[in-house]
């Protein structure tokens, strides 16, 4: 009977192994360093519709009102925006953690809220789109 190599991965397969996960913690790490720049609004949109657009500078509480009662509650605070409360009974959007860089979002599918981070530039293009 032959014998089974019972080597499993050679010299080569593990610098390969080793190659990839390298390059992949550095891929992991320059996407976490340049990944979006700081956001100056918050645009809050209920069922496809702009809700309201927000400064990230100022601290304030938003309530997101839908059918005459407050659905969601929106704190913005130091600079990032959290969703502090909601009526839905999942309550994933208040377990999300605070967004403060462009294109970051908060959603809260149940009731059909999506938070979203814009920069300046986009938040003058809604304006001179929206009148």
């Amino acid at each position: 009977m032959r014998q089974l190599n019972k080597k499993r991965f050679g010299k080569n397969d593990l610098l390969l192994i080793g190659g990839l996960i390298a390059a992949a913690v550095v891929l992991f790490l320059i996407r976490g360093i340049f990944h979006g720049t700081a956001g100056a609004y918050v645009e809050v949109t209920v069922n496809g519709d702009v809700y309201g657009t927000y400064a990230l500078k100022e601290d304030q509480e938003v309530l997101i009102r839908q059918n005459g009662r407050v659905t969601n509650t929106l704190t913005i605070k130091d600079g990032k925006a959290d969703m502090t409360d909601a009526d839905c009974p999942d309550l994933l959007c208040v377990h999300q953690r605070a967004i403060d860089k462009e294109d970051e979002t908060i959603v809260c599918l149940p009731n059909k809220v999506v938070v979203k981070v814009v920069g300046a530039k986009q938040k003058s293009d809604l304006d001179s789109v929206a009148g």
